[in-house]
């Protein structure tokens, strides 16, 4: 064990050993009258031994000082020791000049470390920099002398393109305690780039002819003329914070233990304006010329020299060298006439420009790409260079896409500067093959007679709903309406007691309870106070109400029988019974009366309320697109079998199958997004891409959210020959076309309906909410759900009216000329078209038609040579 310690010691002695160094800390200038201080700082172990002999040109003051520090860190469960071991000299020149100072030589276990030998430059006396005793400044011994800021350039006399470094250098012999308001040229006439940017300030000491200064760089730049003549380079600013010590004012001997003798200054220092002399370039430039000054070399290099027809590859360009390379263009590149190139892609990697140029080889057969040519101004010969890469040979074979018929089998379109690079391996997606959810051609569910019947569904129960919830509330405030109401069932309570006391034949008791409840009857009903119950009164307000005068005549029999019973003796049980029967039957025969007088109003009233339904049902049967017109109807079942027959025939690869049985369906008035598709897809397999492009897109007018639809109109638009760049639109217009386009017409509709109820029950909170808090809830809630309803509804008839728009066409003959004049003779030819392009259809003037394409350019083309969407 005590071996295997002794040798892992021995290692790590070792290990310290070979990684020890010796580092030397001095200024690199200094004055006659100045002492300093010459730092060895030993990283490792503790030498054995440390030597430095002190040269004859200065005086050992003081010295050596020896320190040892140690510093023990653990990082990710890894122990690290690290220990310095420092040797301070303090020295003093003894004349002036530029002096190397003898290296130090340590032992450290068995090896010996030798250090640099660093230069000192001694000025004369009095040139020294500002140390950091604030005493020896004040606040009028800070001037230009003490603190400055200058613009080194490295060349002042350039060429056009040359690049250069521009330095702004801070100096100073005062304490500076921060900075403010840094200000940087605008380099007007130059291209401009950041080298260095410190984040923190350092300074070293420099000399400046005969003076000492502490010196710091602010910023680097590297700078390259954009055009010839002299250009100037504006001051940059800077403000220095100094704290310097106040003049001696008389006062007492204690005054600076009481108050501040320093004061803080702000002091601008600026740069001069530096002018650059910049020289035009020799004419005349080479045509290969790209902006290149400097020296430079080119490499050439493609990405596959082997492959087949429509296949994609890549010409690689690098150029490296010294100069303006950030500013150099991408040099020409001639292909064969026979390659299709696209736009160049520019990248920087590891000090070089890289050009990578993409073509697609149309035609099979063995192909040259000539060499590269790439010329630059070289600044060191003064003239410009020419270099070249090496000749590329491309062998091109023919691809299965050539072999096949057009005709009934498959087959892969090129894609012609649809994008840059296209994956050949992708195609559309397949087929939809469940239910398509066919409907009448032309028909929205906006606008449709379902849809006013639950919107006036939607309203009127609203508006029934606000109605008998007032009246409720109306009769739960009216206390003599709700005796009024509660009259008859009352009464009827009263005579359910007055027959309990038939039952027991108590004579007395049944004709007072009898009289109390014919009283109260008419009390209750008709609002008659106990002072105004006389039988004139009650039979005033009986005929104003409209009771029939027998029944009249019989009620106040009634109240006369009840009363003459309290003084004559007892009739008999068969009497008492004839009088129980007939106060029900005049209290019933009194509230029918009543009731019928009011009936009429509330019979209009709903016979109203249920004709609206039907009158709005009758206008909405006249709202349909004109595109729905009338066809023959076939049975579901025969649809089915067709939409079946299709997917079927195109599972097995029978395109035109598959196509019939589909346009057998919308031939007969049907339509859907999945079967527009379905018959897209079938075009596409086809070879008749114009038809496939025609179809997604009559599949997106009818359900703009279809993805099926959008994927695949997008994969064959990538075959497209006519590369159209469109003009763009305000962003905040793509956004709502984008949120119109996620929902389809008929689920926008629906959508609408739905926020319409809510808003309409918020509304009915509104007005019928008792607390302050749920009146408010219900208003703004509800304000703002009408106004996502209303958002919603607009959604879906402006995808109604796109629908039945017909102002877009696709372009189905393979290649179309474009005239400026409706006809062929006069006029000229403005552009050719290819099939499968869209444009927007403006006006007609018989067989021609005035179309725009998406770049806003104009012209006239044949009506027969598109079909609108």
């Amino acid at each position: 064990m005590k071996k295997i310690i002794a040798v892992i010691s021995l290692l790590l002695a070792a290990s310290a050993a070979a990684l020890a160094q010796i580092s030397v800390q001095v200024p690199s200038a200094v004055a006659m009258d100045e002492q300093f201080n010459l730092t060895f700082v030993v990283e490792g172990n503790k030498p054995s031994s440390f030597d430095w002999q002190c040269p004859a040109d200065f005086q050992l003051v003081w010295g050596p000082q020896t320190g040892t520090s140690s510093q023990l860190s653990i990082v990710n469960g890894k122990t690290t020791k690290s220990t310095q071991t420092s040797y301070t000299y303090v020295l003093m020149p003894r004349k002036e000049g530029t002096f190397q100072l003898p290296a130090a030589t340590a032992k450290i276990g068995n090896k010996t470390v030798t250090s640099s030998s660093p230069t000192v430059k001694v000025v004369k006396s009095g040139a020294a920099a500002a140390t950091s005793n604030p005493n020896q400044q004040n606040a009028y011994s800070v001037s230009g002398e003490d603190l400055f800021m200058r613009l080194e350039v490295s060349n002042r006399n350039v060429v056009l393109g040359e690049p250069f470094t521009a330095t702004i250098r801070l100096y100073q012999r005062v304490n500076i305690g921060g900075y403010e308001d840094f200000r940087v040229p605008s380099f007007d006439g130059f291209w401009s780039q950041v080298v260095a940017a410190p984040q923190e300030i350092q300074f070293r000491r420099e000399t400046l002819g005969d003076q000492i200064y502490n010196v710091a760089t602010i910023r680097s730049y590297t700078l390259i003329p954009q055009q010839s003549g002299d250009l100037v380079i504006d001051p940059a600013e800077l403000v220095c914070v100094l704290r310097v010590r106040n003049r001696s004012a008389a006062g007492s001997l204690f005054d600076s233990f009481f108050q501040d003798d320093y004061s803080t200054i702000r002091k601008r220092v600026a740069t001069k304006a530096t002018t650059i002399h910049v020289n035009p370039l020799p004419q005349p430039q080479p045509e290969s010329f790209c902006g290149g000054v400097g020296k430079f070399s080119i490499k050439t290099m493609v990405g596959r020299d082997s492959l087949a027809t429509h296949e994609a590859s890549s010409l690689v360009v690098t150029i490296n060298g010294k100069g303006n390379l950030a500013l150099v263009q991408a040099p020409k590149v001639n292909f064969p006439p026979d390659f299709e190139s696209y736009d160049v892609k520019t990248s920087d990697k590891d000090g070089s420009k890289v050009f990578e140029y993409p073509f697609i080889p149309r035609h099979y057969g063995d192909f040259v790409i000539p060499p590269v040519e790439f010329s630059y101004y070289d600044i060191s010969a003064g003239h410009y260079v020419t270099v070249s890469g090496e000749h590329i040979p491309i062998k091109v074979s023919r691809s299965e896409s050539d072999l096949q018929p057009t005709g009934g089998a498959s087959q892969v379109f090129s894609g012609v500067a649809g994008r840059d690079v296209r994956n050949l391996g992708t195609d559309i997606r397949y087929i939809a093959t469940g239910d398509p959810g066919l409907q009448k051609a032309g028909f929205f569910f906006v606008c449709s007679t379902p849809f006013f019947i639950i919107l006036a569904v939607l309203v009127l129960g609203a508006l029934a709903l606000w109605l008998g919830l007032r009246k409720m509330a109306a009769r739960r405030a009216d206390v003599a309406g709700e005796r009024k109401r509660g009259a008859s069932k009352m009464a009827r309570t009263r005579l359910a007691r007055a027959g309990a006391f038939l039952k027991d034949n108590l004579y007395t008791a049944f004709y007072e309870e009898l009289h109390r409840a014919l009283l109260g009857f008419v009390a209750d009903k008709f609002g008659i106070e106990a002072s105004e119950q006389d039988k004139d009164t009650i039979t005033a307000r009986l005929e104003e109400v409209g009771v029939a005068k027998a029944d009249i005549k019989e009620f106040i029999g009634l109240l006369d029988a009840c009363e003459f019973a309290r003084y004559a003796p007892d009739a008999g049980f068969e009497a008492m019974e004839a009088h129980y029967k007939s106060a029900l039957e005049v209290i019933s025969a009194i509230d029918e009366s009543v009731k019928k007088k009011r009936s009429p109003r509330g019979a209009a009233a709903l016979l109203a309320l249920l004709l609206i339904p039907s009158v709005i049902s009758s206008a909405a049967s006249s709202s349909v697109i004109p595109s729905a017109a009338s066809s023959s109807v076939i049975p579901s079942e025969a649809k089915e079998s067709l939409w079946t027959e299709g997917v079927e025939a195109y599972a097995s690869g029978d395109w035109s199958a598959a196509r019939e049985a589909w346009s057998a369906i919308v031939a007969e008035g049907q339509e859907s997004a999945a079967l527009y598709t379905n018959l897209g897809s079938a075009y596409f397999k086809e070879g008749d891409l114009s038809h496939a492009i025609l179809y997604y897109e009559k599949a997106l007018k009818c359900d703009p959210s279809y993805d099926d639809a959008k994927y695949n109109l997008e994969f064959a638009q990538t075959f497209l020959k006519d590369r159209i760049e469109t003009v763009p639109e305000f962003f905040v217009v793509g956004w709502i076309r984008a949120l119109r386009c996620s929902l389809g017409s008929n689920v926008w509709a629906a959508v609408f309906l739905v926020l319409l109820a809510f808003a309409l029950g918020l509304l009915l909170l509104f007005l019928l909410g008792r607390s302050s808090a749920a009146r408010k809830t219900g208003f703004f809630t509800g304000l703002a759900a009408l106004l996502l309803a209303l958002m919603c509804l607009g959604f879906s008839l402006r995808l109604r009216s796109d629908y039945s728009a017909k102002s877009s066409a696709i372009v189905v003959s393979p290649v179309v000329v474009v005239r400026s004049a409706p006809d062929n003779n006069s006029g000229t030819d403005l552009f050719i078209l290819h099939e499968g392009t869209k444009v927007k259809v403006l006006d007609s003037v018989g067989s021609w038609n005035n179309i725009e394409l998406s770049d806003g350019r104009q012209g006239w083309i044949v009506e027969k040579e598109i079909e609108i969407i």
